[in-house]
C-alpha cells in the first residue's frame, strides 16, 4: 500500500550526552551512527522502538518497545549491552514509558504522571516525582554530574517549569517562563541555563539555572508555530549557541554569547575574559535588535558590543523606552546606541593617547 509507512519508518532519535553518536529507533529495530562521519556503529533488528537512549560513548542502551510486538511493550524498560548483545536488566512499569534520560549516575523514568529517579549502577528507586499529565513525555536532563538537573512541566495551562536535582534529590526551584503550556525546553550540558519555548512558539526564552532569573528572549517569528525541539552547542563551559526547529519548515540559530556574557561573568567570579594581542588596535562596534521582543509591552530589546583591537571591551542589552514601529526603527536606534558608545571610547583613548 502506497499510504502504509515504510518498514523501516524512523520512530525516534536522539544524541548521546557527548554529542559524539545518535541512535534511532525504527519499526524494525534501532541503530546507533558516529556523528562525525556517518558510519554505522551498531545494528539491531529485533522489533520496533520508541525510544533509544545511550550513555555517552559506552555500550550501555536504554531501549522501550512500540508494542507492535508482546515482547517489546512500551512499558518495559530494558538495558541493553551492545557488545554482548543482550540484555542486562528489565524495569517494567503500570504505564507507557515516555522518556529515558541517563547520566554516569542516574537513570531517569518518565511516565504520563510520574518521573522515577533510579541509581544506575545498583537500579536502586531513589525518588518517585508526582506530575502535571505530561502527555509528550517534555523533559530536558543535563548530563554534568556537578549540575545535574531535570526539568519537567509544572503545570497544563502554563508554562511554568520545574527544575529538580536530581543528585541532592530535592526541587530546585520553579521558573514561569511562558503563559501558554510548554511546547520544548533544553538544559545546557552544565546544566547553568535552561532554554524553552510555549506552544505560541513565537518566543524562546533562557533562564539561568541558579537563580531561576531570566537571561533573554528570543523573537522566533510573528505567527504561532508548533516548536519541535531546542538545543544548545555542545560545550562544557558556556553555550554559545541556541537552535530551534519549528513546523514553518526553518531552523532559528541564535547566538548567545553576547547575551549571556554579564551573568556568566557574575555567577562564575573565577573566570573572566581573555584578552588577546591581534596585532591591530581597531575599533569595531557590532549591534542588534530584537524588533516587538516583548510579549508584554511589544517594545524592543536592542545590543550592542564594542571591540578594540579584537577584545571586547563594552557591551549593552536594554529594552527600548519607546515602542518602534518597524523593525529598521529599531535597529536605527540599535546602531544610534552604538555610535553614542563608539564615540565616547574614542575620545577617551584619545584623551590617554592611546593609538588606534
Amino acid at each position: 500500500m502506497a499510504n502504509q509507512p515504510s518498514p523501516s519508518a524512523i520512530l525516534c532519535a536522539a544524541f548521546n550526552q557527548d554529542n559524539s553518536c545518535f541512535a534511532i529507533g525504527t519499526r524494525d529495530g534501532f541503530r546507533i551512527f558516529d556523528s562525525n562521519t556517518g558510519r554505522l556503529l551498531y545494528e539491531r533488528a529485533i522489533g520496533a522502538f520508541i525510544v533509544v537512549e545511550m550513555l555517552f560513548s559506552t555500550s550501555l542502551l536504554s531501549i522501550v518497545g512500540a508494542g507492535e510486538q508482546p515482547s517489546l511493550s512500551p512499558r518495559r524498560l530494558c538495558l541493553f549491552n551492545t557488545k554482548t548483545g543482550a540484555a542486562l536488566r528489565e524495569l517494567n512499569f503500570l504505564t507507557s514509558i515516555l522518556a529515558v534520560r541517563m547520566n554516569k549516575k542516574r537513570l531517569v523514568v518518565v511516565l504520563l504522571e510520574k518521573t522515577y529517579i533510579y541509581d544506575i549502577n545498583s537500579l536502586q528507586i531513589l525518588d518517585t516525582i508526582d506530575t502535571v499529565p505530561n502527555l509528550k513525555g517534555l523533559c530536558a536532563f543535563s548530563p554534568s554530574l556537578d549540575g545535574s538537573f531535570l526539568a519537567f512541566p509544572a503545570s497544563i495551562t502554563k508554562g511554568s517549569v520545574l527544575v529538580y536535582n536530581v543528585m541532592e534529590l530535592q526541587s530546585h526551584c520553579e521558573i514561569d517562563a511562558h503563559r501558554s503550556p510548554l511546547a520544548a525546553m533544553v538544559l545546557s550540558s552544565n546544566g547553568m541555563y535552561i532554554a524553552t519555548a510555549s506552544e505560541q512558539g513565537t518566543i524562546i526564552r533562557v533562564h539561568l539555572v541558579s537563580d531561576a532569573t531570566k537571561s533573554y528572549s528570543f523573537r522566533r517569528g510573528t505567527y504561532p508555530s508548533n516548536i519541535f525541539s531546542l538545543s544548545f552547542s555542545p560545550s562544557t563551559e558556556l553555550p554559545d549557541i541556541l537552535l530551534a526547529s519549528s513546523s514553518s519548515g526553518s531552523v532559528h540559530v541564535f547566538s548567545l554569547g553576547f547575551a549571556l556574557n554579564h551573568r556568566y561573568l557574575k555567577s562564575a567570579p573565577g573566570k573572566g575574559l581573555l584578552y588577546q594581542n591581534h596585532r591591530h588596535t581597531d575599533i569595531e562596534g557590532y549591534s542588534d535588535a530584537d524588533w516587538v521582543g516583548s510579549a508584554s509591552d511589544r517594545r524592543s530589546t536592542i545590543g550592542y558590543c564594542v571591540f578594540v583591537g579584537g577584545n571586547l571591551v563594552s557591551w549593552k542589552s536594554k529594552k527600548q523606552t519607546v515602542i518602534s514601529r518597524s523593525s529598521a526603527e529599531s535597529e536605527y536606534r540599535a546602531m544610534a546606541h552604538t555610535v553614542c558608545e563608539l564615540v565616547w571610547l574614542k575620545s577617551m583613548l584619545l584623551e590617554i593617547e592611546f593609538e588606534h
